[in-house]
C-alpha cells in the first residue's frame, strides 16, 4: 500500500479549512487541520509534514510570519500561500517570506493538487540528484547553494528558484512570462525589472566558469547556456 502524502492544511475559515481537508482526503491525502499560525507551527514540529497549504491572514502568527520561520528550519518544504488578496505585492511578499506557489481564493481544487504534486515531484527530483551540473559548478536547490572547486556560494530563495528553472531548460529558452508568473506572482514591468537584476546577480555568481552563460532571447525570456 502506498503511504499517504501528509499534508499541513492551516485556514482560519472552518467551513473552507473543511472542504479542503474532506476533497483532499478523498484524493488519498492525509490532512492535518488547524486553524492559526501558532497550532500550525507545532504541529508542523510534531507531525512532520511533507507539504504545507497556508492561509495567510491567520490569528496569532500569520501564513507569511509562519512560512518564514519554518524557512529558517527547512529549506526544502514545499509551502503553498492561499489567499484572497489579490495585489501584485502580496504576492512578491510570498515569495520573499519562502513560499514556492500561491494560489488566490476561490481556487478549485484540482488546481491545489496538481501544484502539490509538481512541487513534490521537484523534491524528489533534487533529493534523488541533489547536485546539478552546471559547467564546472555544482548546484545544490535544497542547501541553495553553488559550488565551484573548494568554494560555496549561497544563494537567496528567489535565486535558487530561478536558477533551478534555469536548469530544468538548460541550453533552451526559459519562457520570460512563464517565469515572471511562477516566481514573481505577475509580469508587469517592475516584476521583469526586478527579475533582470535577479540574472544579473546570477551571472556574477556564474562568472568563474567563462563556459557557462545566461543569455538574454530578447522577445522570448532567458537561456542557461552549459
Amino acid at each position: 500500500m502506498n503511504k499517504k502524502i501528509k499534508i499541513l492544511l492551516a485556514e482560519d475559515e472552518p467551513a473552507l479549512g473543511q472542504i479542503v481537508k474532506e476533497s483532499l482526503e478523498t484524493r488519498d491525502f492525509e490532512v492535518l487541520f488547524c486553524q492559526d499560525g501558532d497550532q500550525a507551527y507545532t504541529l508542523y514540529k510534531n507531525e512532520k509534514p511533507e507539504v504545507l497549504v497556508l492561509d495567510v491572514m491567520m490569528p496569532k502568527k500569520d501564513g507569511f510570519t509562519l512560512a518564514k520561520q519554518i524557512r529558517d528550519e527547512d529549506q526544502a518544504i514545499p509551502i503553498i500561500f492561499l489567499t484572497a488578496k489579490s495585489q501584485t505585492s502580496d504576492v512578491v511578499d510570498g515569495f520573499k517570506h519562502g513560499g514556492n506557489d500561491y494560489l488566490k481564493k476561490p481556487f478549485s481544487m484540482e488546481e491545489l493538487i496538481v501544484r502539490i504534486h509538481a512541487l513534490l515531484n521537484r523534491v524528489n527530483k533534487t533529493k534523488n540528484n541533489s547536485a546539478i551540473a552546471i559547467g564546472d559548478y555544482q548546484f545544490n536547490y535544497t542547501k541553495q547553494e553553488l559550488s565551484f572547486d573548494e568554494s560555496n556560494i549561497s544563494l537567496t530563495h528567489r535565486e535558487a528558484e530561478l536558477l533551478y528553472h534555469l536548469t530544468e531548460k538548460k541550453n533552451e529558452i526559459l519562457d520570460r512570462s512563464f517565469i515572471l508568473k511562477k516566481i514573481w506572482g505577475d509580469d508587469d514591468f517592475f516584476n521583469a525589472r526586478s527579475m533582470d537584476v535577479f540574472i544579473t546577480k546570477l551571472r556574477k555568481k556564474l562568472k568563474q566558469d567563462s563556459n557557462v552563460q545566461i543569455v538574454n532571447v530578447r522577445g522570448y525570456g532567458y537561456k542557461l547556456i552549459c
